[in-house]
């Protein structure tokens, strides 16, 4: 897969649908549903960034991913619940590596609606995507250790555990640990059979 491919795709975000979600492009419109989950500190407790700290924060944050979208250089979907119409968080792809055709995932969703399987849903429509239609040959996913919550929606995905990165990030001016799951393109398929 190519980065101007990749890019083109991007531009033009296209809309995955699940069961009980909507996985689509984050408007302007979505900042206060973005502040209602992105300022919760436990919901950021794991992730590499602090909570929003007001609705402004949000908005233009939200106006950023305006323009980065135009670019093809950001390739997260806002999750959205069917019943109720409201972005509850994100999944996607963090980054490309092109050379050798494969990705990394990331998500986030509002703590109101952890344990509920909707991350493991998201998850797996952005991992049908990636190995469909954009044909990569291995996706992974990265967490910080105590994240068990991380490691089990992409186990419940099909992703295996391959080991534990000692001291990879410095989060918050602390090293901590981080764990690497990842599924190829064989196994995906396999799995449907």
């Amino acid at each position: 897969m190519k980065k101007e491919t990749i890019a083109r795709i991007f531009r033009h975000v296209p809309r995955l649908r699940t069961e009980r979600l909507l996985l689509r492009r984050i408007e302007r419109e979505d900042a206060t549903d973005v502040y209602s989950y992105a300022s919760l500190p436990e919901v950021t407790r794991f992730l590499l960034w602090e909570p929003h700290p007001n609705l402004s924060y949000s908005k233009t944050y939200v106006d950023y991913l305006q323009d980065v979208y135009r670019a093809g250089s950001f390739y997260d979907w806002g999750v959205i619940l069917l019943d109720s119409g409201h972005l509850i968080g994100t999944c996607g792809f963090t980054s490309f590596d092109f050379e050798n055709n494969s990705a990394q995932i990331g998500y986030v969703l509002h703590s109101e609606h952890h344990g509920k399987g909707i991350a493991t849903e998201a998850v797996s429509a952005v991992l049908d995507f990636g190995f469909r239609k954009l044909k990569l040959q291995r996706i992974e996913g990265r967490y910080m250790e105590e994240n068990h919550a991380s490691r089990r929606v992409m186990e419940k995905n099909g992703m295996h555990f391959e080991g534990i990165l000692r001291n990879a990030v410095c989060v918050r001016g602390e090293y901590v640990n981080v764990g690497v799951c990842s599924i190829l393109r064989d196994e995906f398929f396999a799995k449907d059979k």
